[in-house]
């Protein structure tokens, strides 16, 4: 996947895309993906690194949504339950079964949520990922040896998927370039072009690297910009009302050993009425997450403090040796794009979380709402509406059966299973150049191999585009990431040809932005 040649391939062309898809996290991806698996011809536009938002700062799960069942959205359940199933066998290097358990600490809970898990189960059918089970309170202590004794009546053990969001996000990108996509970060949409009678037959894009502008022909534009999804909407139409809000969920990570074992934990029903995970990933314990209203959306949306006492409040209430403010590595927030509400509904658990497809007055498509997990069936729906809008016979999706990048089912134990496939390759690296086979930096496993294909296989334009989605640290241990920046800046000026000048601005940046992602 190289930025230069798609940049070329722009330039040169003069044929007609199909569709120009605005955005690179998991619903633009989700659109480019069903689109190519038809035959279309498909530009992809991110004007930042790809899932550089929200898409790279979820919960870590693939999962039918045990919330949403509780508030009677089976529709939302069943269908999200299906699409686990399907990436489940899609990108086996990138999604696990993960078993979670439910603390009881009533009889009532115990039947509430054993007949809720077992509803569960059942809609997932055949492609369930283990069966819900009630476990006693020695088992419960045994597989959670930090959850708080005092009271507990055993547990529910049930299973749901977990993955790599970013990761994801990269292995779909390199699934759509090898079926011939063009896809470009870095290209900041900055107007739409539209025909005689209104409407629209392509854009402009700025090549925010090479600092150029590219007029692009398409028979369709999608908008898939999540929370941003109202900016383009006014760059159709001035005039167009707010069509999302943004809700705010933040994740603090802390060292593994506040829950002990493998399992992850799940409170159902927080002080406040909202869920609350404890999951282990990569390592590291993610505690998450809320569902705070925010009125402007942002690229680096900042945690409120009172999100944070409320996540270290919760987990204290649940853990016997609960994680304070100073043993918070890094904390993340992202911002769901949910559809916005009627009048006078504010609570996010009122308003849609099911996703939505829009066609404006002038064609253009936009793709909002929704979640990780069925980011293919989003990508399905916004396709079936460009034939609609053209009045053309449907070519068939194929992307429910489509292996993506990486598919193997024999993995490398380790960090580089996320890899899938090209682990094998990342390994030949570190044997052509030892300095790229030492680790970046004291207990983590990331090498300069790693930094190296970032750059040339995966369009790594930037060390945050590296250490913050290529690979996780800058999530997992902030203050690590800040260490690594200089070993990682000095291979890709290197890979890049880039100068010492780039190398101290990269690194002032990077400095300035992880700083965000510690607890003050």
């Amino acid at each position: 996947m190289k930025r230069k040649n798609n940049l070329t391939r722009v330039a040169q062309e003069n044929e007609i895309w199909d569709l120009a898809v605005i955005g690179g996290g998991a619903s633009g991806l989700g659109v480019a993906l069903d689109a190519l698996s038809r035959g279309l011809k498909v530009l992809l536009l991110e004007k930042s690194d790809f899932a550089k938002g929200t898409s790279s700062r979820s919960t870590k799960l693939v999962h039918g949504g045990v919330r949403y069942l509780a508030q009677g959205e089976v529709g939302l359940v069943l269908e999200a339950l299906k699409e686990r199933g399907r990436l489940l066998k899609n990108a086996p290097h990138l999604t696990v079964n993960q078993p979670f358990i439910i603390p009881l600490y009533t009889f009532l809970d115990r039947w509430k949520y054993s007949i809720g898990l077992k509803i569960y189960d059942w809609m997932a059918g055949s492609l369930r990922f283990g069966k819900s089970r009630f476990i006693s309170k020695e088992e419960t202590v045994k597989k959670l040896p930090e959850i708080r004794k005092k009271g507990l009546k055993g547990g529910i053990v049930y299973h749901d998927g977990q993955f790599d969001d970013a990761r994801l996000a990269l292995i779909i990108a390199k699934t759509c370039d090898e079926m011939g996509g063009c896809l470009l970060n870095y290209a900041n949409v900055n107007h739409l072009s539209k025909d005689e009678a209104g409407i629209i037959n392509g854009l402009e894009f700025r090549d925010l690297l090479g600092k150029k502008n590219y007029p692009v022909k398409a028979k369709t534009v999608v908008n898939a910009t999540g929370v941003f999804a109202d900016k383009i909407l006014q760059m159709d139409n001035p005039g167009a009302g707010k069509m999302i809000q943004p809700s705010q969920g933040v994740h603090l990570v802390v060292d593994a050993r506040f829950l002990g074992g493998k399992d992850a934990l799940m409170i159902p029903s927080t002080s406040d009425g909202r869920v609350l995970f404890a999951v282990p990933w990569q390592g590291k314990l993610v505690l998450g997450t809320t569902d705070t209203i925010r009125k402007k959306p942002k690229m680096e949306p900042q945690p409120l403090s009172s999100e944070i006492d409320f996540i270290l409040e919760t987990a204290s209430n649940y853990l016997d040796s609960a994680p304070k403010r100073k043993d918070v590595l890094s904390v993340f927030a992202g911002l769901r794009p949910l559809a916005a509400p009627k009048e006078g509904s504010t609570k996010t658990k009122e308003i849609s979380r099911s996703h939505k497809v829009i066609v404006s007055e002038s064609k253009l498509i936009t793709i909002t709402g929704g979640k990780w997990t069925t980011f293919r069936k989003m990508g399905e729906d916004t396709v079936e509406a460009h034939y609609k809008i053209h009045g053309m016979a449907q070519q068939k999706s194929t992307s429910a059966e489509k292996k993506l990048h990486g598919y193997t089912l024999s993995q490398v134990k380790g960090h580089l299973q996320w890899y899938g496939s090209d682990a094998a390759r990342i390994l030949q690296l570190q044997q052509e150049n030892e300095d790229w086979a030492t680790p970046l930096l004291e207990n983590y496993p990331y090498t300069g191999a790693e930094v190296v294909w970032a750059v040339r296989e995966e369009m790594a334009q930037k060390i945050e585009d590296f250490l913050s989605r290529r690979c996780r640290i800058l999530l997992l241990d902030a203050k690590a990431a800040m260490h690594m920046a200089p070993k990682v800046a000095a291979i890709m000026a290197k890979e890049l040809g880039k100068d010492e000048d780039w190398i101290r601005q990269e690194l002032e940046e990077f400095y300035k932005l992880a700083k965000k992602y510690l607890i003050h």
